[in-house]
């Protein structure tokens, strides 16, 4: 009984044996490495701007403070707050009356100075004939010269009086220094304003057109940005990311002259023409300063790049579908693609996601980011 118990167990046993490993045998692939899924693009060569990338202020290119030269009431505004005004419009008239009072006694003054001084030059020369006749005495003579020297010196200061009070009568009507865009007016009509009143201008006209916007960059990029300051070969552009706003027109107009310090930065301002006035003073906006462009480069995305202790590093993918590891050298990052100087050339395929699975000679497949297959893989 227990002999065939024994039998039966050995015969069972070899039979699971046989079964597991007709199964292993069975099946398809084994042993092999797995094809790794990846993304691929590929390496192309083209013309790479050299750019360099900051955030900037618009500035009004001139902001002047509009204040009264006399004491005085404010008789009428001409302008309303907003408008766009040219040199010279006038904008506010002060009351006229006290200073058209000054300037009729300051004439009737100069009127009768002028008649005491051509009665005194008469005098003169009627005793400088009697004087060559030594018919009057030396004194006498003397005293009448005198006279007309004092008397023409004082109708001088009187002209230059009423000169004065003709140039205070003209500071009544107050105009625009330059042409512009009037802020906010702080004073109106009935107001009395003091002359050169630092607390309370009547109002701020910025220049819009054209305009200005400052920003800083990294004192590393100096020289580059002055040699192609010198050349001409500048460009500046503006961008606003929040509303789309571009403009490719700004012309550099100013480095300064010393890099701060603090920061390691040093300030440009470029000059936008601005017709339209969309780039408003006070405004943050995109700068990209253009200082060149790197012909027939050779780019790759970024992504592709790799950095070890042995320096850069791209997978390339292979026709057969195998990888293969390539030591590149890089020549700069631009935005989100990488110039290379050597290791990879245009047309191949280089892997940019999966790598962290990857070692040389594996199997990899090309796949899009939904994951299906990519049938086309470039070649050299």
């Amino acid at each position: 009984m227990h002999s065939c118990l024994r039998s039966l167990i050995f015969i069972v046993g070899l039979s699971l044996v046989f079964t597991l490993g007709c199964s292993r045998s069975a099946t398809p692939g084994a042993g092999l490495a797995p094809v790794v899924p990846v993304q691929v693009a590929i390496a192309r060569q083209e013309d790479v701007p050299r750019r360099i990338e900051s955030i900037g202020t618009v500035q009004a290119l001139r902001t002047v403070s509009v204040k009264s030269q006399v004491d005085g009431i404010i008789a009428q505004v001409h302008f309303r707050e907003g408008d766009n005004v040219s040199a010279g419009d006038l904008l506010v008239t002060l009351d006229r009356r006290p200073f058209e009072n000054s300037l009729r006694i300051a004439r009737a003054d100069l009127v009768n100075a002028q008649a005491e001084a051509t009665r005194a030059q008469s005098d003169a020369e009627r005793y400088t004939r009697l004087d060559q006749q030594d018919a009057v005495s030396k004194e006498q003579y003397a005293i009448l010269t005198t006279k007309a020297e004092t008397t023409r010196a004082l109708m001088q200061a009187k002209e230059a009086v009423a000169a004065n009070a003709e140039l205070q009568l003209g500071y009544t009507q107050i105009r625009s220094p330059i042409a512009g865009r009037t802020g906010q007016l702080l004073l109106h009509e009935g107001a009395l304003v003091k002359a050169n009143d630092n607390n309370f201008p009547l109002v701020t006209v910025n220049q819009l057109a054209p305009v200005a916007v400052a920003y800083a960059v990294p004192e590393g990029t100096l020289e580059e940005i002055r040699r192609a300051f010198a050349a001409g070969t500048v460009t500046v552009s503006a961008l606003d990311r929040t509303t789309g706003l571009t403009r490719e027109n700004g012309r550099l107009d100013f480095i300064d002259n010393t890099v701060d310090a603090t920061t390691g930065m040093i300030t440009l301002k470029a000059v936008f023409s601005n017709e339209d006035q969309a780039l408003w003073p006070g405004r943050f906006i995109y700068t990209i300063t253009q200082v060149g462009i790197d012909r027939g480069a050779l780019v790759v995305p970024s992504t592709a790049v790799q950095n070890s202790q042995n320096g850069s590093t791209v997978y390339v993918l292979l026709p057969n579908q195998t990888v293969a590891l390539r030591p590149v050298k890089v020549l700069r990052v631009a935005g989100e693609n990488t110039l290379l100087a050597e290791g990879i050339k245009a047309g191949e395929t280089v892997i940019i996601d999966g790598q962290i699975r990857l070692l040389p000679g594996m199997k990899a497949e090309a796949r899009t980011l939904a994951g299906r297959p990519v049938n086309a893989v470039k070649t050299p």
